[in-house]
């Protein structure tokens, strides 16, 4: 009886001893725009009851009263929640979008620490955060969350390493399945979005976690992940590859653009004007918004974007000019100078990108650009003229 009783205890006394297994669940990009950036939770299975519960950081609420206006100033709020695993999986599921974990091998004090500071974070009181898309989102949530029950050995073993990305090759590679979204990053980001990342910065992608988590070792010589496991098969379009340079394409396009426009301008200048007065429009509302993102918001990878010089504000002073011209009118001195301030400021960012010693990789926009800029200041700033009556 004594030597039952003792069985017993042990058993109870290992079950509550146990630690939990501890695990990094990572989904792979969707078809819609805000998911092609795939996403990922760490996944912690109680050792008593075997369930699994879904610490995810990837929630927000739309309908909080200011959620618009701080997701324009750059400030949105996004919060931890814990789930049921199975639960969390079901939107995956009913998408198509491949999950796979990694299962870590961390010592039970380790794991147990790390299951209860998520316990903790998952709390109401605790589970908001300033969401950066950058340098504090969902990924990099996970990415910290592990290096701090590590003691920070994720982070020195990821800070060192580089593979030449960037903050813009990254977004411009995931994005672009999706047009829109692809231009809005590729134009949007300013310089401080093209430095080379190290492995933990670049970790901002869920995928790209998991493939550091790959290659990380415990203190002892273990690898960090004991196991990987599939836990749905992914049916959609694989995650897109690095984009190639393509600077030259862009600037054969460029000059057939231009030496169309100039070719045009001398027979049919009317024309012309009207496609100069969409592009400015175009061009100038561009501008507006790099300076609003610049002044008026937190994007601070938007910031003191040298786009700028191509898509210019001042082409919006342009308009009236291509109004007169339209109208069969000769435009004032003013317009001819400003057309050749407009198509003159290109080579100003030519020369910063040769120039800087961490240039905004925007020499594919540079060289499409400027030479249009210059074939409407060719056509229209050269001397007065005026453009063929109209017939009724």
């Amino acid at each position: 009886m004594q030597a039952g009783l003792l069985v017993v205890l042990a058993l109870l006394v290992g079950t509550t001893m146990a630690a939990p297994r501890i695990g990094v669940a990572t989904m792979q990009p969707g078809e819609i725009f805000w998911e092609r950036f795939g996403h990922n939770a760490l996944v912690v299975v109680d050792p008593a009851s075997g369930e699994a519960t879904s610490y995810n950081y990837g929630f927000f609420d739309p309908t909080e009263p200011d959620f618009v206006s701080r997701f324009i100033r750059g400030e949105p709020r996004y919060r931890l929640a814990a789930l049921p695993f199975e639960q969390d999986m079901a939107i995956y599921r009913d998408e198509g979008r491949g999950v796979d974990i990694q299962w870590l091998d961390l010592n039970p004090d380790v794991a147990r620490e790390l299951a209860d500071s998520l316990a903790v974070n998952a709390l109401p009181e605790n589970a908001h955060y300033g969401y950066d898309y950058f340098l504090d989102n969902c990924s990099t949530r996970v990415r910290d969350a592990i290096d701090g029950a590590l003691g920070g050995a994720l982070r020195r073993q990821m800070e060192g390493r580089s593979q030449g990305s960037t903050y813009r090759t990254e977004a411009v590679r995931l994005a672009s399945p999706e047009p829109a979204m692809w231009l809005g990053f590729d134009i949007g980001l300013g310089p401080s979005a093209d430095r080379p990342l190290s492995r933990w910065a670049e970790a901002f992608v869920p995928m790209r976690l998991a493939a550091a988590l790959r290659e990380t070792r415990l203190p002892d010589g273990r690898p960090l992940v004991a196991s990987e496991q599939q836990i749905l098969p992914h049916r959609l379009a694989p995650e897109p590859q690095t984009i190639p340079a393509r600077w030259p394409r862009w600037a054969l396009a460029g000059l057939l653009v231009a030496a169309g426009l100039a070719w045009l301008g001398a027979r049919a200048p009317r024309a012309v004007a009207g496609i100069a007065a969409l592009t400015w429009a175009v061009a100038g509302l561009a501008g507006a918004l790099m300076l609003f993102i610049w002044f008026g918001t937190a994007h601070r990878f938007g910031w003191a974007n040298h786009g700028l010089l191509l898509f210019n504000p001042l082409c919006w002073l342009l308009l009236p000019g291509s109004v007169s011209l339209l109208r069969g009118r000769v435009p004032g001195t003013w317009f001819r100078w400003l057309l050749w301030l407009v198509a003159a400021l290109p080579l100003f960012a030519l020369f910063a990108y040769w120039l800087s010693a961490l240039p905004q990789r925007h020499l594919h926009w540079i060289v499409l650009l400027w030479p249009v800029h210059l074939a409407l200041a060719w056509t229209f700033g050269r001397h007065p003229r005026r453009a063929p009556p109209r017939r009724l």
